[in-house]
């Protein structure tokens, strides 16, 4: 009677029957209120207490409550004895779980709903509620849901607001925020939070309702099952899949079917166990059960919430998030563990859903990849190998979330050890369990991808393969870079397959959880011919990202040695520092510093070190400068110690010295970066005094070079040093013979650095031993220089005159002690029989070095000396051009016999002498032009290159008018000389001394296409990082000159008409036909750095300045005009000229992140509106501007039959591609032009479909299986036109289209033609258009021609259907390219047609016809 006493407080006798059949009628979606008569009490209580004398009759196995016979009875005996109406009990319950789930429901209404609902399905559970008629569906999932319903949904939404503000902040820009129906971000709700405040009082006990309401679910699905209930069944692990990341777990769950439910205390660790009930055969067929649990788990790998309907919203990769993600891989371990074979295809289906609904961000990607591997553990070696394979097929789909997904997967199974294949691997299969073809196909497969992302990805992967601990990835990737033809890889570079069933486009909504197939019809293998030089490609790749990531693989690759220290390798990465990226230049920086780490005794790794970082000191980039110093201070200035702690055991110091080392000797052209770097710290005070006394310890000890090095560079801003020491070393040095070249010089810098603070004697005893020193003539030029340097900053004084009568004793003195040597060599007849070489060397140097500090000791007689060395032979005067010898001063002497390095020298001297006087400029510069025009010596060109762009710094309008001849060197016959004359140019034009006149810019230009590729590279450089930044419209400023010029096209009133010499343009000449792909490709890099609207401004300037002089007459139309007008409308048709709003190719970006479909829709929308409007102004241009000039000029140009006409129709049918609907539109003004190019749009549009289908053959062929749509067409397509059955098409189309517009505009006398119906006849292998008449045979060809061609040269008329392709079998003694010649013929299979009459007629004879007068 305790159970009945316990049914009191639900009252359910007061309910009227009318109210409890109304809710059944109902069906348990809504409820009435009860009578106001009728209170019951919301009490958690009571519930328990009801629960607790109910729980008893649940099991067999608990004893049940007795009668009073002594006999156990049944709950529903006992109801039916006290009058307890079942369909009443229900209804009222029904009342409580309705009541808890509106969303402003109280605590207990919350409370009572769950308690309510377990008392539902506890009832459920006990034997005999099927007779009683207990369960309803509808009721059972209200219970169900109850536990969402009641949970307070303001917790949930935090979170998912949590995850849109970590999704957001993700990226490294800030970007909107954007939804995906693959990436499945958050669903944002509009709902308001709720008004209920719930404490932490509330929520335990709300808690402890659902895991009371889960628990007696738990019962249910032990005894009551739902076989016949598939839709309750889904629920039910639906609500069990949500509670699987309710709440975190301490340590690890534990799963099995003998676990005790009152045990269990978590929520995952209950709704894992409900999920392995649900998986048994009692709920259903055991197929169809897993499908679903793995179905839900899925979401929870993918740290997804999926709701009822819509889509999965992405969750926050918290630590609950992802501890509930192991949880649920752990799970389905487990049961793939237990149920073996059956759970393996279901395990298949959910590693390939898990690769189709990755969403494309690194963090979830990663995690997705190890959720795939850790699974794929669990599978035997054949399937393992099977999904392998699928994976290998899945790596290569269109859509590049996969790609990257299929890149991480083959990472992540690369940390797992390697399969051993057995008896069950089938023999095809057994190369997919290799981690070789991980690396070689899953990962080195991808380094040619079409998306720049996957290149980088995958470049970033091939680098992470070596830091893995297993050798198998490292001895991959030696056998990739081994050899450089034995690899073989399956897949072309960016090939993409494509799903069976047009998977990628389902929504996750719409894609079942089944099999997911695959076909990929490119199974080609090629060789791969040099992987080091394709990883070169991708180090200058022009995406910025791709150049990062094999930037990193090229370091690892040498850093575990896989590919050679060689200086080329390692240049690469030196080079990358001076990127125009920034991230790139970091990168570059950061390899270097890795690869010294590994490396530090290797002096090619020291040497590329130094040769990156070091002149990143200068770098316009602040935060490059940064890590460039950082780098420095890291390696060389942080590791200077004494010399008694030094060690050569310590590789930091050892690197140290051998880095100063070789800055002293290989590398000290990076002297002037270094000097730049110790500038900076200076700023920073960066040296101490114990660091300025462990580098002086240094001085007299092995590394005496490098520390004389730094002490030259940190002298000036370190007074207080120990002058005893730096003194004792200048006595050493002045009495030594065997000091070393730098370290002479370095010593003379820190003299010169002390020298106001010595005294005055003791300068004068320096400045004595300098001269000394000096006059012997026995130092190298490098410490001449110096040396007199030294000099002069010891004689520097606060007075300026006295400075400079110190300067005029000494270096006057030198200057007589060189003149008084000259006169004697040069002036002596005997003198230059007995000539040092070496020692008149010395002398011309130090007289130029010290005459720059007294120019008022230098007389007439030391210029008349310097000159007579450079003196030219007289069978070079005689060659001379009159203009130069009219003012050539060299004349009056005699012939030169002095040698090249003499002369050399002289050239430098005499331009040293010329910048102290103005007047022996102008009287010398004729003298330099002459030399680089006449001189044959290599240093002697160099060095009046060098001077005059000197000179014209200082004297820049006297210089200007020699500017030509300089520039006249950028086509030396010597690459050095070219180089050295770009580079100088390149300085003056950046600072202004020289401007873009006359024929400079040309010559510039033409340098494009140099015959050095690294000259051709430096000059592209030049101009677009350096000189196009200056001045952005220089490029389209010159363009149309460009085609005068190049062409030596002379004729037009306006361009082309600086004045030139004939050499010169013959040097710098392109004219010709052998010429014209160099012409190109100088117009096509001009177009390409053209913004829209200089491309669109130079196609009017085009048509005016051109083509309406031809129209006009003010250009002849002759051989020299033909060439110009041909070339011009070459440049109109190229894509380079066409705007990139209307190409596409505008923000097409690669370094960016995937887009998701809506935003790609929406940018895609974007452009198109955008095409339009540009597109309708273009048009309108074009046919105000374009249309009128193009019809004049094909008028002219029938009238003399001149062959241009073919490259303005080939123009026009380019152009009126993107115009096909309006073209009468256009041509208005000429209807027989409009007919023609309807017609030939016509023909061409026909003739490409027809291709289409002959490259679709030929897909068939060669892959066995239904081509791809959209895919390129391979390459064996193009051979099978020659051989198909079927009427040959054109190969080429553009090269026949125009042949066959010229053959159609090319007007006929009447005579000539036979009759009014023409024919053509295409030679497949000549791509050529062959007329079949008189005693013309073309050879292969069966007979003369068909019986029914008629005679005559007609193109505008194919025979029908029904035609076969004969080919003959003489082959003997033809040509290359005739085999494929082929006579079309009826087929002999066929029924002979009855002779017709041929009424074919060209529109052109129409329109004729129609302007007969009558």
């Amino acid at each position: 009677m305790e159970l009945i006493h316990a049914l009191d407080f639900l009252k359910l006798k007061d309910v009227s029957g009318g109210w409890v059949d109304a809710v059944w009628d109902f069906e348990f979606t809504e409820t009435e209120p009860l009578d106001a008569a009728i209170v019951i009490k919301n009490g958690s209580k009571e519930f328990k207490t009801l629960y607790s004398h109910l729980l008893p009759y649940m099991t067999d196995t608990e004893v049940s409550p007795l009668g009073t016979d002594g006999a156990s009875q049944s709950v529903w005996t006992v109801f039916g004895d006290n009058g307890v109406s079942v369909k009443s009990l229900v209804a009222v319950l029904s009342y409580f779980v309705l009541g808890g789930k509106s969303k402003t429901a109280s605590v207990q209404q919350r409370i009572s709903a769950l308690q309510a609902s377990s008392l539902y399905l506890l009832l459920l559970g006990i034997p005999g509620s099927v007779v009683n008629k207990m369960f309803h569906q509808i009721l059972f999932d209200t219970c169900l849901n109850t536990v969402s319903n009641c949970w307070p949904q303001s917790l949930v939404k935090k979170r998912k607001k949590d995850t849109l503000k970590s999704s957001q902040a993700d990226g490294k820009r800030s970007k909107p925020y954007r939804k995906d129906d693959d990436e499945m971000d958050v669903d944002e709700d509009e709902e308001q939070d709720e008004e209920v405040h719930f404490s932490p009082q509330d929520l335990l006990k709300i808690r402890e309702g659902v895991v009371l309401l889960v628990k007696s679910l738990l019962r249910l699905l032990l005894k009551f099952p739902l076989k016949d209930e598939p839709q309750s069944a889904d629920n039910c692990v639906q609500m069990f899949a949500k509670l699987t990341n309710f709440e975190p777990v301490i340590g690890e769950l534990s799963f099995g079917a003998g676990q005790d439910i009152d045990d269990m205390r978590t929520m995952p660790e209950l709704a894992y166990y409900g999920l392995w009930l649900l998986c048994s055969s009692n709920h259903g067929d055991e197929k169809v059960s897993l499908r679903r649990v793995f179905h839900r788990v899925l979401y929870v790998i993918l740290m997804m919430s999926k709701g009822e309907s819509g889509k999965p919203s992405l969750m926050m990769a918290t630590q609950a998030v992802l501890a509930a993600r192991d949880q649920a891989i752990g799970f389905v371990s487990y049961v793939v563990d237990e149920l073996k074979e059956p759970a393996l295809p279901f395990l298949r289906i959910l590693l390939q859903h898990i690769s189709f609904r990755m969403v494309d961000k690194t963090d979830y990607r990663t995690c997705g990849a190890q959720a795939v591997a850790k699974l794929l553990a669990k599978m035997p070696c054949g399937d393992y190998a099977s999904f392998i394979k699928w994976l290998f097929d899945y790596s290569r789909q269109s859509k590049v979330a996969y790609r990257m997904f299929a890149l991480d997967v083959s990472m992540a199974l690369l940390e797992q050890p390697e399969r051993e294949a057995n008896e069950d691997v089938d023999a095809e299969l057994v190369s997919f369990l290799s981690h070789r073809f991980l690396v070689h196909n899953m990962v080195f497969g991808r380094r040619s991808d079409a998306s720049p992302t996957v290149r980088g990805h995958a470049l970033t992967c091939l680098a992470q393969c070596l830091e893995l601990p297993s050798m198998n990835g490292t001895r991959s990737i030696k056998e990739l870079f081994s050899t450089t033809s034995a690899q073989t890889v399956l897949d072309g570079e960016g090939s993409d397959g494509t799903l069976n069933s047009q998977t990628t486009q389902k929504t996750f909504k719409t894609l079942p959880f089944k099999t997911i197939e695959i076909t990929n019809n490119d199974h080609a293998s090629f060789e791969s011919k040099d992987t080091m030089a394709l990883l070169k490609r991708r180090v200058s790749d022009p995406k910025t990202n791709v150049r990062k990531c094999a930037l990193q693989a090229m370091m690892g690759l040498l850093k575990h040695n896989v590919i050679m220290l060689s200086e080329g390798n390692l240049t690469v990465l030196s080079e990358r520092t001076r990127d125009p990226a920034l991230s790139v230049k970091k990168k570059a920086l950061q390899c270097l510093m890795d690869l010294l780490t590994a490396h530090p005794e290797n002096s090619l790794v020291q040497k590329a070190w130094l040769r990156g970082v070091v002149p990143a000191v200068v770098d316009a980039e602040s935060s490059v400068q940064e890590k460039a110093l950082e780098c420095l201070e890291q390696t060389i200035l942080s590791q200077v110690k004494s010399h008694g702690s030094y060690s050569y055991r310590d590789s930091q110091q050892t690197l140290t010295w051998d880095l100063l080392g070789l800055l002293c000797d290989h590398c000290q052209d990076l002297g002037r970066y270094f000097s730049r770097a110790f500038t900076m710290w200076s700023k920073q005070n960066k040296f101490t005094a114990a660091f300025i006394n462990n580098l002086i310890s240094h001085t007299e000890a092995e590394h005496a070079a490098g520390a004389w090095l730094l002490l030259s560079k940190v002298a000036s801003s370190c007074p207080r040093l120990d002058y005893g020491k730096i003194l004792d070393a200048w006595d050493d040095l002045v009495r030594s013979k065997n000091v070393t070249v730098t370290t002479s010089c370095h010593i003379l810098c820190v003299i010169g650095d002390i020298g106001e603070h010595l005294n005055e004697d003791t300068k004068s005893r320096i400045v004595e031993d300098i001269i000394t020193w000096l006059k012997s003539f026995e130092m190298p030029l490098e410490v001449i220089s110096a040396s007199v340097e030294t000099l002069c900053r010891l004689g520097k004084a606060e007075a300026v005159s006295d400075t400079q009568t110190f300067l005029n004793q000494h270096c006057g003195e030198l200057v007589s002690v060189c003149e008084a040597y000259l006169s004697g060599v040069i002036l002596n007849e005997n003198g230059a029989q007995n000539l040092n070489e070496d020692l008149v060397v010395k002398h011309l140097y130090t007289l130029g070095v010290a005459s720059l500090h007294c120019p008022s000791k230098v007389g007439k007689r030391i210029v008349l000396l310097v000159q007579s060395v450079l003196t030219s032979s007289v069978e070079q005067q005689s060659e001379g051009s009159e203009e130069l010898a009219c003012s050539q001063p060299l004349s009056q002497f005699k012939a030169s016999s002095m040698p090249s390095s003499v002369r050399a020298h002289a050239v430098i001297t005499l331009g040293k002498l010329c910048l102290q006087h103005e007047e022996l400029t102008r009287k010398y510069l004729p003298a330099f032009a002459r030399e680089l025009e006449l001189c044959s010596e290599l240093a002697v060109r160099s060095n009046v290159v060098v001077v005059m762009c000197d000179l014209c710094v200082r004297y820049t309008n006297m210089v200007d008018r020699y500017i030509p001849n300089v520039s006249a060197c950028l086509r030396d016959k010597e690459p050095l000389i070219r180089k050295q004359t770009l580079t100088m140019l390149t300085n003056l034009l950046q600072e202004e001394f020289v401007k873009w006149k006359g024929s400079l810019f040309f010559r510039f230009i033409a340098v494009l296409v140099d015959s050095d590729p690294t000259i051709a590279s430096l000059c592209e450089y030049c101009l677009v990082h350096l000189l196009l930044k200056k001045n952005p419209v220089m490029f389209s400023q010159h363009f149309i000159e460009c085609i005068f010029h190049f062409n030596s096209y002379e004729k037009h009133k306006t361009y082309n008409k600086f004045p030139q010499v004939a050499s010169e343009k013959a040097k710098f000449s392109l004219k010709g036909a052998q010429n014209k792909e160099r012409r190109f490709t100088i117009y096509r890099f001009l177009l390409v750095h053209f913004t829209d609207a200089q491309r669109f401004n130079i196609t009017i300037k085009i048509s005016q300045n051109i083509l309406a002089c031809f129209v006009d007459g003010e250009l002849p139309l002759d051989g020299d005009g033909a060439v110009v007008l041909a070339e011009t409308f070459g440049i109109l048709s190229l894509k380079e000229i066409k705007l990139s709003a209307l190409s596409g190719a505008a923000g097409a970006g690669g370094d960016e992140p995937q887009e998701d479909e809506q935003m790609a829709m929406a940018k895609a929308v974007m452009q198109v509106a955008q095409k339009k409007v540009v597109s309708q102004v273009q048009k309108k241009v074009f046919i105000e501007s374009m249309i009128p000039i193009i019809i004049n000029l094909k008028s002219m140009l029938e009238q003399k039959r001149s062959p241009v006409l073919k490259d303005l129709m080939g123009y026009l049918q380019l152009t009126m591609q993107d115009y096909r609907s309006e073209v009468k539109e256009f041509f208005a003004a000429d209807e027989q032009l409009a007919v023609e190019m309807e017609y030939n749009l016509k023909m061409y549009e026909k003739e490409m479909e027809a291709q289409m289908a002959h490259c679709s053959l030929g897909g068939d062929a060669a892959s066995g299986g239904t081509p791809i749509l959209g895919s390129p067409a391979p390459a064996s397509a193009h051979r099978l036109l020659q051989t198909g059955f079927a009427t040959p098409q054109p190969v080429g189309p553009s090269h026949l289209l125009t042949q066959r517009l010229a053959q159609s505009d090319r007007r006929q006398p009447a005579k000539q033609r036979s009759g009014p119906h023409r024919s053509w006849v295409m030679v497949t292998g000549d791509r050529n258009f062959t007329p079949l008449h008189g005693s013309v045979k073309p050879k292969g060809g069966v007979c003369d021609r068909a019986i029914s061609t008629p005679q005559g040269n007609i193109n505008e008329v194919t025979f029908g259907e029904g035609v076969s392709a004969i080919f003959s079998d003489r082959r003997t003694g033809s040509k290359t390219g005739e085999e494929g010649r082929v006579l079309q013929l009826i087929s002999p299979d066929q029924q002979t047609p009855v002779p017709r009459q041929w009424n074919v007629q060209s529109p052109l004879n129409q329109k004729r016809t129609r302007q007969i007068p009558q």
